[in-house]
């Protein structure tokens, strides 16, 4: 092949390689700033959408002093099998937030129309807080998924845990306002 054929190709190839990134981003940034789904008009929709999410159980899934002491007891082979399955536990805690995250996204999205203003002053913070989740799950996913292939890296979830933790206050506070019986059933399914 000819230099000038060669560069020519490995030039098309970039170039397909960044239209594909940029579409794949545009793509996936797309759907986890909207959420995935239709609107969620009432909050009984959510129901079987959700994913609960155990927040203690999560805190203590991602202690630094829970690390520290298996790392303190366990052999070092032991320690890396265990902690890349505590870091693949707290993934999965990771995707179970950012799921529940679209669906919140969906109920601030339809409770912004309310006519009372402290419903729509609270559901857009829920809109708001579902984004930060979202945006910060994915970035977080991919660091514990790197971690999980290096387990004596560290990754810090807290930021995670508590934006999280704030989004379902949020949304015990549009409950109580729109619907206060409903505070205690839906506090339960997210």
């Amino acid at each position: 092949m000819e230099p000038g054929i060669a560069a020519t190709a490995a030039t098309m190839t970039t170039y397909f390689i960044l239209a594909f990134a940029v579409f794949a981003l545009v793509y996936f940034g797309y759907g986890i700033i909207r959420g995935y789904g239709g609107p969620i008009g009432r909050l009984e929709d959510l129901n079987g959408q959700t994913i609960p999410v155990d927040i203690v159980a999560f805190r203590n899934l991602v202690d630094p002093a829970e690390e520290a002491y298996l790392r303190g007891h366990l052999s070092a082979g032991e320690f890396r099998r265990i902690q890349r399955k505590r870091i693949l536990a707290a993934a999965s805690y990771v995707h179970s937030a950012a799921t529940n995250a679209s669906v919140l996204l969906r109920v601030g999205q339809a409770a912004r129309s309310s006519a009372d203003p402290q419903v729509a002053a609270a559901a857009r913070e829920l809109v708001e807080n579902a984004l930060q989740v979202r945006v910060y799950s994915i970035y977080v996913a991919a660091k514990l998924y790197l971690a999980a292939l290096l387990p004596g890296s560290s990754v810090s979830l807290s930021r995670v845990i508590d934006q999280y933790q704030n989004l379902t206050e949020t949304l015990a506070r549009v409950t109580r306002l729109q619907s206060p019986t409903m505070t205690s059933r839906i506090a339960s399914v997210v």
